[in-house]
C-alpha cells in the first residue's frame, strides 16, 4: 500500500499503518497522559496465557474450572467494547461475572507490574486517551487532516471510537469495506460499524464498488448466490469484468485421506498444463486440517508453504533470542526474564529463582531488581549469588549497545549469551536464529531511525499473512481467515461439511449472527479465486481420533449444488452454472420430516427440541437443542430420532 501510494505522488509524511501500529505510536508519544511507561512490552498470545494462568491461580481458583484461555477471550471481548475492570466489576451480578471481574483485575495488575500491554490494551488505552484528553485529540486531528480506513467492516468498538475522535474536528473520513466480508466477530469486529455508517455520517456519499476485476463471471455468480442468504448486509451485485470461465466444481470423497490425495492429483494436473504453484492455494476452516494435506503433498513431492507466519516466532530458539532482546528494553518483563535466566543452562535452578522472587515480593521490587540485589538475599549461598551476578552483568553490558541498529546487537547477544554455542548441534535451529538476525538487518536498512523497541513491537504485531511469499514457487496452504486479502488463479476449499464450515459453534448461536459470519467466511474463500474453484467434502472424517460420518455443508445447497441425480460419480458441478453430473450418497430410503419447535427424543442425547430442519431429501439434516444444553446437527437418515 505504501508503494502504491508513493506512485500516486503522496508526500513522505503520509502515515500508512494498521490500527494497532498507529496506537503503539500514539501511546509512545503520549505515554505519560496514558498512564504507562513508553518502553512497554507487547505480550503475544503465549505471554498472555501465562499471565492469565497466574491471575486465575492468584484468585485461588482452579484452572480446570476457569480456563485461562476462555477467561482471556472474555477479557478481550470486554476490552474491545471499552469496558474496563471497574465498570465490569460494578455491573457483575452473577457468580461467573463476579469471578471473572476478579480475574480481569488481577490480570491487568500483572501486566502493569511487568510494564506490558496486550493487543487489546493498545486499542483500548488509545481510545480512552483520546476520550479523556481533548488536547491530544486536537493534535492528532491537526496531524491527520484526512483519515482513510480500509476493511472498515472488521473494525471493533475501540477502533470505531479512535477513528471518530481523530476526525471529530474536521469530519474528513473515507472508509472502504464490504459487509459481506466481515469475518472477525470473534476478535470483536462489529459489522454494525459499516452497516450504520450513513447514520454516523449523514453527509457521507456512498459509492458502491460492484465491479470485480479478479474473478470470472460464474465464480462471482456462485458467491452472489451464497451471500444472498444473509440478512445482515447491504444489497449489492458483483459485476464481472471477465467472461465465464471454468465451471465451479463440487466434489465428494469417501474420507479426508482420499480428499487430500485427490487435491494432490489435481494440483499435478494443473502444473502439468503449465500452471505455477504460486497460483494455487488450498483453504480450510481450521489449522488441524493441514496435516493430511501435508502428508499427501510430501508423498507427491509437491512443494508447499503453510501460511501461518507466527509459527516462525513461536520456535524455541527464536523466542529465546527475542527474550534476551526484550529484557534490554523492558527489564520488568518477567516472562522474558524467567525464560532466559537459565537458557542456556548456567546453574540457576528453580530453588534459587523462587528465593529471589520471594525476596522481590517481600521488598515490593521487580524480579530483575531482586537479581541485582542478590548479595542481600541471605537464603542464597555464595555459588548461586555469583552465577546471578554474572548474568546481571552480562545483561547490563548488552544494554549499553541498545541505541542504534538492531542486527549487530542481536548478533552480539546471540554469541555472548551462549545461545550460539548451545545451538551448534542443531543446524535447523541455528539457521532459524541466523534468519532472525537477517530479518533484523533488513529492518535496519528500511527504518529511518532503527530502534530495538520499535523492532520488537513490529514483530509483536506480525500476522499470518505477513509470512506469505507469493514468489516462493510453492503451493499455499492456509485457513479461510488467513486467505483474506490474497488472490490465486486456482483455489481448493476442502471440508465443506456441517460442523466445519459452518463451524459447530454456529449451531449454538440463537440470533444467527455466527452462522451469517460463517457464510461470509465461505464467500471470502470463493472470491479469492480468479479462474478455477474446487470445493470438496468427505463422507467420513476423523475427528478427535474417531471416524465419523459427516453431513454436507448447508452452504453447498445454497450454492445450488444438485445432489438429486442418481449418478455414481464423485464430481458434482454447481447446478446454477452448468448441467454436469452430480454426486449422490449411495444409501437410499425414506426420510422423516420435522418442523421447528417439535419435541424429539434421541437414543444417546435424550429429549430435545428441533431448532431447524433442512429438507433436501436423502441428505436432510436437523438441528436439535437437547435438554443437556447441547445443540447438535444430525443427519436425519441415521439419527433415529423419534417424535414426542
Amino acid at each position: 500500500m505504501r508503494q502504491r501510494a508513493a506512485t500516486l505522488g503522496t508526500g513522505a509524511s503520509t502515515h500508512i499503518s494498521t490500527f494497532h501500529s498507529l496506537c503503539v505510536r500514539i501511546l509512545h508519544q503520549y505515554a505519560a497522559k496514558a498512564g504507562i511507561n513508553p518502553n512497554f512490552s507487547i505480550y503475544n498470545e503465549s505471554d498472555q496465557v501465562k499471565c492469565a494462568i497466574q491471575a486465575v491461580k492468584d484468585c485461588e481458583l482452579d484452572t480446570a474450572n476457569f480456563s485461562p484461555r476462555r477467561c482471556l477471550a472474555a477479557i478481550s471481548t470486554l476490552k474491545n467494547k471499552l469496558i474496563d475492570v471497574d465498570t465490569f466489576k460494578a455491573d457483575a451480578d452473577d457468580f461467573f461475572s463476579k469471578t471473572l471481574a476478579g480475574i480481569y483485575a488481577r490480570y491487568q495488575h500483572i501486566l502493569s507490574e511487568q510494564n506490558a500491554l496486550d493487543f487489546d490494551d493498545l486499542l483500548m488505552k488509545a481510545a480512552v486517551l483520546l476520550r479523556n484528553c481533548p488536547d491530544v485529540c486536537c493534535e492528532l486531528g491537526n496531524r491527520f487532516k484526512f483519515l482513510l480506513i480500509d476493511e472498515y467492516q472488521d473494525t471493533n468498538r475501540a477502533q470505531y471510537e479512535i477513528a471518530k475522535a481523530i476526525v471529530s474536528a474536521h469530519n474528513n473520513i473515507c472508509v472502504t469495506g464490504d459487509p459481506d466480508q466481515s469475518i472477525y466477530r470473534w476478535r470483536g469486529a462489529d459489522i454494525r460499524n459499516i452497516l450504520a455508517f450513513e447514520e454516523d455520517w449523514p453527509d457521507a456519499t456512498v459509492v458502491k464498488l460492484e465491479e470485480n476485476f479478479r474473478s470470472t463471471a460464474n465464480i462471482l455468480e456462485t458467491a452472489d448466490e451464497l451471500i444472498s442468504f444473509n440478512q445482515n448486509r447491504k444489497e449489492k451485485k458483483l459485476v464481472p469484468t471477465k467472461p465465464c470461465g471454468k465451471d465451479v466444481i463440487v466434489e465428494v470423497y469417501e474420507d479426508e485421506l482420499e480428499e487430500a490425495r485427490a487435491v494432490g492429483r489435481q494440483v499435478r494436473e494443473l502444473t502439468g498444463k503449465g500452471v505455477s504453484l504460486n497460483d494455487i492455494a488450498v483453504f480450510y476452516r481450521v489449522n488441524s486440517m493441514s496435516r493430511v494435506l501435508e502428508e499427501a503433498f510430501i508423498q507427491d513431492k509437491i512443494p508447499y508453504q503453510i501460511v501461518r507466519g507466527t509459527e516462525f516466532y513461536n520456535r524455541k530458539e527464536i523466542r529465546d533470542l527475542l527474550a534476551y532482546l526484550k529484557i534490554l528494553v523492558n527489564p520488568d518483563n518477567e516472562i522474558a526474564l524467567l525464560r532466559i535466566i537459565n537458557t542456556p543452562a548456567r546453574g540457576i535452578g528453580k530453588t534459587t529463582i523462587d528465593r529471589v522472587r520471594s525476596y522481590a515480593a517481600l521488598h515490593n521490587i521487580t524480579f530483575f531488581d531482586g537479581l541485582k540485589n542478590v548479595e542481600r538475599i541471605e537464603s542464597l549461598s555464595k555459588a548461586p549469588k555469583g552465577k546471578i551476578a554474572s548474568f546481571v552483568n552480562m545483561i547490563e553490558g548488552f544494554k549499553k549497545d541498545i541505541a542504534g541498529k538492531v542486527a549487530p546487537l542481536a548478533e552480539r547477544v546471540f554469541n555472548e549469551s551462549g545461545l550460539a554455542e548451545f545451538l551448534k548441534q542443531d543446524q535447523n535451529a541455528l539457521e532459524n536464529a541466523n534468519e532472525l538476525i537477517n530479518a533484523a538487518a533488513q529492518y535496519d536498512e528500511q527504518a529511518e531511525q532503527p530502534s530495538l523497541l520499535d523492532y520488537l513491537q513490529q514483530i509483536s504485531l506480525f500476522s499470518d499473512v505477513d509470512a506469505y511469499d507469493a514468489s516462493s514457487g510453492r503451493l499455499a496452504l492456509m485457513t479461510l481467515h488467513a486467505a483474506k486479502g490474497l488472490e490465486f488463479e486456482n483455489v481448493f476449499i476442502i471440508g465443506a461439511e456441517d460442523g466445519l464450515l459452518p463451524h459447530e459453534r454456529s449451531n449454538t448461536d440463537e440470533g444467527g449472527d455466527e452462522l451469517e459470519e460463517e457464510r461470509r467466511l465461505f464467500f471470502v474463500g470463493i472470491t479469492r479465486t480468479k479462474v478455477g474453484l474446487h470445493i470438496s467434502y468427505a463422507r467420513y472424517r476423523t475427528i478427535r481420533g474417531q471416524m465419523l460420518r459427516t453431513i454436507p455443508s448447508r452452504f453447498l445447497y445454497e450454492l445450488g449444488t444438485d445432489f438429486a441425480k442418481s449418478t455414481p460419480v464423485i464430481a458434482a458441478q454447481v447446478g446454477i452454472h452448468c448441467s454436469a453430473l452430480a454426486s449422490v450418497d449411495r444409501d437410499s430410503g425414506t426420510v422423516p420430516y420435522f418442523i421447528a419447535g417439535q419435541l424429539v427424543r434421541h437414543e444417546k442425547f435424550g429429549l430435545g427440541r428441533v431448532k431447524e430442519f433442512n429438507d433436501v431429501g436423502e441428505r436432510s439434516s436437523v438441528v436439535v437443542t437437547f435438554n443437556t444444553g447441547q445443540t447438535r446437527t444430525l443427519m436425519v437418515k441415521y439419527a433415529n430420532l423419534s417424535k414426542v
